[in-house]
C-alpha cells in the first residue's frame, strides 16, 4: 500500500495531471495542495468524531477545552469523565457515547490501533466502521490524515463535493455516483486528488 510523503508526491502529482486536465489546472494555477496531517492514536479519531456534521473550529474548541480537563486525551483518561463533565467541555450525548465506545475498544483489545498502519485500506475501513460513530467518512478521514493512504476517498465530504463543482465548472453539486465515476480515473490517487480538490475550494 502507498502512503503520501514527500517521495511519492511528485508521482501522484504527475499521474493526476496526464489523467485529469482540471486538476492539472489546479495545479498549475495555485502549486501543490498543503498535504495536512495528524498522528494516528486515539487523540486524532477522537478529533475526526468530534468533527463530525460541525465546524472545524467548534470541533478544535472542544478538543481543547479536553485536553486542557485531562491532558493529551488518552482512552482511560477519557473514560475517567463522566457524562457531566463531558457535557461541560462540550461533546453533545451522542459524541460522549462514541468516545466511550472507542475508548473502550482500544482498552479491552478490539481495536489495535498501532497494528492499522500494516493493514491493507479496506481492513482498516472494516476496523473502524465496525465501532458506534465511525462511519465510512470518518474511517477515510483517518486513512488519509493518519495513515496517509493515498487512495482514501472522503467522497461525502461537503470539501470535496463542493471544490469538485467548482474545480469541473459543474452548474450543480455533484451527486455521490457522480463524483466515484469521477474519481475512477484518479485511482490509486483518489487521496492525493482530494486534497487538490480541497486546495481548488479554497483558491477559486
Amino acid at each position: 500500500m502507498k502512503t503520501l510523503n514527500h517521495d511519492t508526491l511528485n508521482e501522484g502529482l504527475q499521474f493526476l495531471s496526464e489523467q485529469d486536465a482540471d486538476l492539472a489546472r489546479v495545479l498549475t494555477k495555485h502549486g501543490p495542495p498543503n498535504l495536512r496531517s495528524q498522528p494516528p492514536g486515539f487523540p486524532t479519531l477522537l478529533q475526526i468524531i468530534l468533527g463530525q456534521q460541525v465546524s472545524r473550529s467548534s470541533a478544535a474548541s472542544t478538543f481543547r477545552r479536553l485536553c486542557e480537563a485531562i491532558g493529551p486525551p488518552e482512552p482511560a483518561g477519557f473514560q475517567s469523565l463522566d457524562d457531566d463533565s463531558l457535557r461541560a467541555i462540550g461533546f453533545s450525548r451522542q459524541k460522549s457515547r462514541y468516545g466511550r465506545e472507542l475508548a473502550s475498544a482500544i482498552l479491552e483489545g478490539r481495536l489495535q490501533l498501532d497494528l492499522l498502519a500494516d493493514r491493507e485500506d479496506d481492513e482498516v475501513r472494516a476496523a473502524l466502521t465496525a465501532l458506534p460513530g465511525i462511519g465510512p467518512w470518518s474511517a477515510e478521514i483517518y486513512l488519509l490524515f493518519a495513515l496517509r493512504r493515498t487512495d482514501a476517498w472522503p467522497a461525502s465530504d461537503l470539501g470535496i463535493i463542493v471544490g469538485a463543482q467548482k474545480v469541473k465548472g459543474l452548474a450543480a453539486r455533484p451527486s455521490r455516483q457522480e463524483l466515484d465515476e469521477m474519481s475512477d480515473n484518479w485511482r490509486p490517487w483518489r487521496g492525493l486528488a482530494t486534497f487538490i480538490l480541497w486546495h481548488g475550494y479554497q483558491m477559486m
